[in-house]
């Protein structure tokens, strides 16, 4: 496990960076449903470390795109459904759909149609809910999994910065409890008076038995699977295929990537499907934009729809006024035009 200095380190490298550039799923009940709290409520949490000793933090991240489409073909055609596919700059990889998006926020009148395809964010953590307003049944394992949007994280990033914490949060014998509080913010659910508990607390001996017991999570066993070249082309012939207000075709998506719930019966492939492989959670962070959704956690077989949505702008570069006045249309047709 890194130390607090080296997490500062590296949570500074990574921030220069971006100014620079402008085990197996355990159960369904692993995942700690925070966002069904009730209105001036607050959880307790003590996060623990990775599995994995080399991540220098005590999470992962994941970037997903979302593409939505008016319906499914030779199925419901008129019940909306939402793909979800990894964004490869997760892996520090250029991602062909942002490389199409981005110069949409150049002009006002796709900006709209651009941040609907701009990757959400979500944070997979671990721990123990130390104290639970829900008063839940606990599963077998008490730890659990915590999938945070970006507004809960930036308040755990920012305290991890401030030089006033002299130990890891997830120290045994001296770490920190994190207080998760929920109150109303207009119609949505807000998090911004969360915080970190005053006075360190060491790990009870039930605590340390459960660790001891089930062991530590491998967080990287949550992240999608990273495309191949052949499921890069499926995810973007999907994107298009969006773009354009086509259905989702199953028989051509389904063993690649499909909507949460839908089953595309037999379909074969000649690669090994992302729908099988990814290993997803849901996120659980409320939107600014979108109502309060309850997340349910998908399973490794597909990426279900997150409810935590993540504005582009602030990540999309400079946004000019101005610019042509070129719709969905014409730009997908520029797509075409360039990949033939």
């Amino acid at each position: 496990m890194a130390t607090l200095a080296e997490i500062r380190a590296k949570l500074l490298a990574q921030d220069s960076k971006t100014a620079d550039n402008a085990n197996a799923n355990r159960g369904v009940d692993a995942i700690y449903p925070f966002w069904n709290m009730d209105t001036d409520s607050t959880s307790v949490i003590r996060f623990l470390p990775d599995a994995d000793q080399s991540n220098t933090f005590f999470w992962r991240e994941r970037q997903i795109i979302k593409m939505p489409f008016p319906g499914v073909k030779g199925g419901d055609q008129s019940k909306p459904v939402t793909v979800q596919v990894p964004c490869v700059e997760m892996w520090g990889d250029t991602c062909p759909v942002h490389a199409e998006i981005r110069p949409w926020f150049k002009d006002p009148s796709m900006e709209d149609v651009g941040r609907k395809y701009w990757k959400k964010r979500s944070y997979i953590f671990q721990g123990f809910v130390v104290q639970d307003p829900m008063n839940e049944e606990a599963p077998e394992n008490p730890i659990r999994r915590f999938v945070i949007g970006p507004q809960i994280f930036k308040l755990l990033k920012s305290a991890l910065m401030d030089p006033d914490m002299e130990n890891l949060p997830t120290d045994y014998d001296a770490g920190t409890d994190f207080r998760l509080t929920k109150t109303q913010k207009g119609q949505y659910a807000d998090y911004s008076t969360s915080n970190w508990a005053r006075k360190e607390r060491s790990l009870d001996e039930n605590e340390r038995k459960a660790i001891e017991t089930h062991g530590l999570f491998d967080l990287n066993d949550f992240m999608p699977k990273r495309p191949n070249e052949e499921e890069m082309r499926i995810i973007m012939e999907m994107f298009e295929a969006s773009v354009d207000g086509n259905l989702y075709d199953p028989e051509k998506f389904g063993a690649y990537y499909k909507p949460y719930g839908l089953d595309v019966g037999n379909v074969s492939s000649n690669s090994t499907p992302a729908t099988t492989t990814a290993k997803a959670e849901t996120v659980a962070e409320e939107p600014k934009s979108t109502p309060v959704v309850e997340p349910t956690p998908a399973p490794k077989a597909e990426v279900k729809a997150e409810p935590v949505a993540e504005t582009a702008t602030a990540s999309a570069g400079t946004v000019t006024q101005g610019g042509s006045s070129s719709d969905a249309a014409d730009i997908l047709a520029m797509i075409r035009n360039r990949n033939k």
